[in-house]
């Protein structure tokens, strides 16, 4: 009978049950604009951690003297340690079949146990305790012997079989991806797909071009079409093409298949002269553009779903658009992995105070925006063994290529966010102001969205590392409307990209929200399939009645000026 690492497993089940904790949104937006690496060091932390030990020896001595026994126990090889069956950095077997490496894997899982327990041993409040834990598993996480060429097996294996290659052509690709931001492994080659070629192919026209964005309007592909058009809102940080990647993992192409009239918007990717870009400006968009599809398909009413950080907008325009008594025109609305609430998402931790936020707002004034390769670095470090160290080993080591993957080529093509942008949302979170009415205003209007009483699909992902589904599920308790809550499957983008189709996909739902999340888990039941069909259901029922489809897109107000996926999208 085996033995299994606890603190790997734990972490492991983590990913399962989706209970990880999500880094806050402001927390991200500061490490982005002072320094994406500043979350590895301890700081201030380290020292109450330090001191936290020192009133406590025997917890050390304790820890060290277990860990001792069992580094003995491995030596003689009676030690019962071993990876989770989970664990991919050690899936080769070589690391069962060789004894000496055997022994170092269990090696490096008793250490870890000792590191983490010395982390609980501290009892440190809830801020240091997250900081420390943190520091310590990107620590422990680095140190694993699979990272390390001269103890990994399918790398020795490399070695021999190439004559020595793949190490010369690991570092070419390791000066490549060091030489511009984000500086991390390359998790996708930069032609591995073409963006309107590959990717974004679900036809459909410009119909509208500011100075901010560009409206999309899909070509219906039945015969008839909902009277009510969605829009969709995407992230501010990301490009759209999320909601319309690959054909067959297309949300876009599914929607228009269903009958829907669909919309997105294309922001621009801003540049330095964007800098007064903020939270009103891009609400007005977002209005335009709701403007703009009503008039074009002639419709009372338009659904709107907001994505991410896009979720956030879109809340706070329909919050303004209650304060105004003009909320009756948006028949529905839809949130995909949105945090509102962020009470429990880390935002008074030790690493964000206002200093550090002020800081952070005074780096991205001074050039005009963050970054978003910056941004991009920070989400790698969040989950290093997956973002970091597996493309370690098989870019640089191994010296493979990446696989293609349409998700992480979407991922690798950010954009920046203005200064304004940057400095609206770090303080919208940081003094969580979407919780309480007239927390926050909107195009002059307080926010207040247990006034938004429309109806809401809320989407979050089991296994989510950004937006902890815990956090997603908060919404429903500050929305107005009556409110059904999905928990789908994978994380923050794969629960999002779930076509029909897929023999393993399953969704968890429940027809009441109660305050309680476990009361809500405990009640939900298992849907077989994508949440795709059942949002697809459930919008339908909110999007009146069928209607003939239009022979063509736009108006007379809105001409076409380009097909999609437009001209923004393309902005580097």
């Amino acid at each position: 009978m085996t033995v299994t690492d606890a603190g790997q497993q734990e972490r492991v089940q983590q990913v399962d049950d989706g209970t990880e904790v999500a880094a806050p949104f402001d927390m991200l937006l500061t490490d982005a604009a002072l320094n994406p690496l500043r979350r590895l060091l301890p700081g201030a932390a380290g020292l109450r951690f330090a001191g936290h030990l020192g009133r406590h020896p025997e917890r050390v001595l304790g820890r060290t003297r277990d860990l001792a026994l069992e580094m003995v126990r491995i030596g003689v090889g009676r030690s019962q340690i071993e990876p989770h069956p989970k664990d991919r950095r050690f899936a080769d077997p070589g690391w069962s079949g060789n004894p000496l490496l055997h022994r170092a894997v269990q090696a490096y899982l008793a250490a870890g146990t000792a590191v983490r327990g010395l982390v609980d041993d501290a009892e440190l409040d809830w801020n240091d305790d997250q900081r420390m834990t943190f520091v310590m598993e990107n620590l422990v996480d680095a140190t694993a012997p699979s990272n390390n060429p001269l103890t990994n097996p399918a790398v020795l294996k490399a070695a021999i079989d190439t004559g020595g290659r793949n190490f010369l052509q690991g570092t070419r690709r390791l000066v490549r991806d060091l030489s511009t931001a984000p500086r991390v492994p390359s998790m996708v080659e930069p032609d591995a797909f073409t963006v309107g070629e590959d990717l974004a192919v679900t036809p459909g026209e410009v119909v509208a071009r500011t100075e901010m964005y560009e409206l999309i309007q899909y070509t219906p592909t039945t015969p008839e079409v909902l009277s009510t058009p969605l829009l969709v809102v995407p992230p501010t940080i990301n490009k759209f093409y999320v909601m319309d990647l690959a054909p067959g993992r297309s949300l876009m192409e599914h929607s228009v298949q269903q009958g829907r009239q669909m919309f997105v918007v294309s922001w621009r990717n801003p540049q330095a002269e964007h800098a007064d870009w903020g939270l009103d400006a891009y609400g007005a968009a977002i209005v335009e553009a709701m403007d703009a599809a009503q008039r074009i398909t002639e419709a009372d009413q338009v659904a709107l779903l907001g994505v991410c950080s896009g979720g956030i907008l879109a809340s706070m325009v329909l919050g303004h658009l209650a304060a105004v008594g003009d909320l009756t025109r948006v028949a529905a609305f839809s949130l995909c992995v949105t945090v509102l609430d962020q009470s429990q998402a880390g935002t008074t931790s030790a690493l964000l105070t206002e200093d550090v936020a002020a800081a952070a707002t005074r780096r991205s004034r001074e050039k005009g925006y963050l970054d978003g390769r910056s941004l991009a670095e920070v989400f790698a470090w969040l989950r290093p063994n997956d973002l970091i160290w597996n493309y370690w080993v098989n870019n640089y080591l191994l010296g493979r290529a990446p696989k293609p993957f349409d998700i992480l080529y979407w991922n690798a093509d950010p954009v920046r966010m203005s200064a304004a942008m940057h400095r609206d949302f770090i303080q919208l979170a940081f003094t969580n102001g979407l919780t309480k009415p007239g927390g926050s205003t909107m195009l002059g209007s307080s926010v207040d969205l247990g006034k938004v009483d429309v109806d809401s699909y809320v989407l979050a992902g089991i296994a989510d590392h950004l937006c902890a589904w815990e956090s997603c599920y908060r919404s429903t308790q500050l929305l107005g409307g009556h409110s059904r809550f999905v928990l789908s499957t994978s994380g923050h983008i794969a629960s999002m990209v779930n076509p029909p189709g897929n023999p393993k996909a399953s969704f968890q739902t429940f027809e009441s929200s109660p305050a309680d999340t476990a009361e809500w888990l405990a009640s939900a039941h298992k849907v077989q399939g994508s949440w795709w069909d059942d949002y697809s259901q459930w919008l339908a029922d909110r999007s009146g009645p069928m209607r003939p489809a239009p022979q063509s897109l736009g108006s007379a107000d809105f001409p076409p000026c380009g097909p999609a996926p437009g001209t923004y999208v393309h902005d580097h």
